[in-house]
């Protein structure tokens, strides 16, 4: 073994005034028996991306945004590996300032606010919930939904949101929504997947789902039978059927 140096001697406990060996060497003397080197290495490092990601440079965000912890898309809110995103979202900019000088009704101007907040929470990789909404802005998330679904109405668009991406709470499924502006409206599929905010490849494969149902439903086969059959949750199988009796057998 290589004799240390002098230099080394001296200068090497030094690395312990920094931010990570600072966190190792805590993991090393509060819980010796228990980390390992290679372990609380990628502990501190996991650390500082959650203490970065939670305090941005104050130029990062300008007056009228704030900072949010928000569920990563490919996560759900009740999920066990829960992941959170820190995202900057925008309550007022001067833009709506110019709008409300020029006489925007308020109503009007809680839709836009509640629309951008949607998409930028979800161009940072996360979706918010009617709930985060509701505590950002002060209001109940009932009145949040009914904002959101005021936009939506009118704009003739799906916002992301935990609802219909996720399939959580009560709204109808993302995938109904999907087939119904497919088939009932008859939308390109490129159309479609703008408007709901999805790949044009989910687009095909929930089609492909419903063709699936309607091959089974129009050989008289029962809603539990498909649903079995095509492994699609029940609920999903009776709203694609629902399309199929109002507007398919029909045509």
């Amino acid at each position: 073994m290589l004799p240390t140096s002098r230099a080394y001697k001296q200068y090497n406990s030094a690395h312990k005034r920094f931010f990570k060996p600072a966190i190792e060497n805590f993991f090393k003397v509060e819980f010796a028996k228990t980390f390992g080197p290679n372990v609380r290495s990628y502990i501190a490092d996991e650390l500082i991306n959650i203490f970065h990601g939670n305090n941005r440079k104050l130029n990062t965000i300008k007056p009228g945004q704030v900072l949010w912890n928000a569920v990563h898309k490919d996560t759900r809110a009740d999920s066990y590996k829960l992941k959170l995103v820190p995202v900057v979202l925008t309550l007022v900019c001067e833009e709506d300032i110019s709008k409300l000088e020029k006489g925007l009704k308020l109503t009007k101007h809680k839709q836009n606010v509640v629309a951008r907040m949607l998409r930028e929470a979800y161009l940072q990789g996360a979706l918010l919930s009617m709930r985060d909404l509701s505590l950002l802005l002060s209001i109940t998330d009932s009145y949040a939904s009914t904002i959101r679904r005021a936009y939506e109405k009118e704009n003739n668009v799906q916002l992301p949101h935990p609802g219909n991406l996720q399939d959580m709470g009560s709204c109808l499924t993302h995938k109904y929504q999907i087939i119904y502006k497919c088939v009932v409206e008859k939308k390109n599929p490129v159309v479609v997947a703008k408007e709901t905010n999805h790949t044009v490849m989910a687009v095909d494969h929930y089609l492909k789902d419903f063709n699936r149902v309607k091959t089974l439903f129009l050989d008289n086969k029962d809603e539990n039978y498909i649903h079995l059959v095509t492994n699609l949750s029940l609920r999903l199988t009776k709203e694609y059927i629902s399309i199929i009796n109002q507007y398919v057998k029909k045509a």
